[in-house]
């Protein structure tokens, strides 16, 4: 008998609930997977990112994200997904990335020099939102601990707290994969 691929993610009768966890490093192809995920139709994608006008490079992976969007997703740029998840949607819904998202909490409340723990209610607020969304659900999260130790305190504490969030999120994910050279494999 075959044994089923690791990476093909099991087929999701519509409306039924999924919540799946994308990981992955940069560059590895974890937002296209991601996308793939949700089929052909019509998508609810959070873009998390908030574009610095004086950062062409970010401005240009912006740009090609939205080049390979489909015309027919709608797309809310720079939402926060705790609130937007707290409603149930028809389609399915595609947060893109966590770790923007991250950085964005962590800059909202001046956390980068805070105490460990500041953010510890968005990120709680982000779980439950996740835990209890009804719908299917794709989230695209970087995976950073692999590498050395950063070396500022800002990177130490951002990979800390994603390491942790990326944990808590795989435990009220349905599945869970990590991309790495653009190949997925099935963790959960």
């Amino acid at each position: 008998m075959p044994h089923p691929d690791p990476a093909s993610p099991a087929p999701v009768p519509p409306g039924d609930r999924l919540r799946t966890l994308v990981l992955g490093g940069a560059r590895s192809g974890k937002s296209a997977f991601a996308e793939s995920l949700l089929g052909t139709g019509p998508v609810r994608y959070l873009a998390t990112a908030i574009p610095d006008p004086a950062d062409s490079d970010f401005a240009a992976r912006i740009a090609a994200h939205r080049a390979r969007r489909p015309a027919d997703w709608t797309v809310l740029d720079g939402a926060d997904p705790a609130d937007v998840l707290r409603n149930s949607h028809p389609e399915p819904t595609l947060v893109d990335d966590i770790g923007t998202w991250l950085t964005a909490r962590l800059d909202a409340r001046d956390a980068w020099e805070a105490p460990r723990g500041t953010i510890t209610p968005d990120t709680d607020a982000l779980v439950a939102a996740v835990a209890e969304y009804p719908g299917r659900l794709a989230l695209v999260t970087p995976e950073v601990g692999l590498g050395v130790i950063p070396a500022t305190r800002s990177g130490r504490l951002f990979r800390d707290e994603i390491g942790t969030l990326n944990q808590r999120l795989a435990q009220v994910c349905d599945e869970v994969y990590f991309v790495l050279a653009g190949l997925p494999m099935r963790l959960k």
